[in-house]
């Protein structure tokens, strides 16, 4: 699986992320031309590059995911981490999302931590 940050995403949770996954495919939305991109453009790339987004846009990126799936577009996924969840627990719900997923399990949907 394939993954990108935004700019929201706490880079502690992205750390710690990394020490328990470091063979995780993900990269930094700062680091790419999209940086502070529309969120409709930057959902866009994500799908074209079939990264699922790891963010805290409880905002404004659900509504956008939504936007894309009901105009027949695909998305392959995000995943919002709740601001208000604990850094340690948040990087312990992804590690299992993670792990115990597949890609196909995130297309078109948007998943939220801390996991019920």
């Amino acid at each position: 699986m394939h993954f990108a940050t935004d700019e929201n995403l706490d880079g502690r949770i992205l750390s710690g992320l990394l020490i328990r996954l470091p063979d995780l495919d993900i990269i930094r939305v700062q680091d790419t031309p999209l940086y502070q991109a529309a969120d409709p453009d930057l959902l866009a790339w994500l799908a074209e590059e079939n990264r699922i987004l790891l963010t805290h846009d409880l905002k404004t990126i659900p509504s956008f995911v939504a936007e894309r799936i009901n105009a027949g577009l695909s998305m392959p996924g995000a995943i919002i981490v709740k601001r208000s969840t604990p850094t340690g627990l948040a990087i312990e719900h992804l590690e299992i999302m993670i792990e115990a997923s597949t890609p196909d399990e995130f297309e078109n949907q948007v998943r939220y931590i801390p996991l019920p």
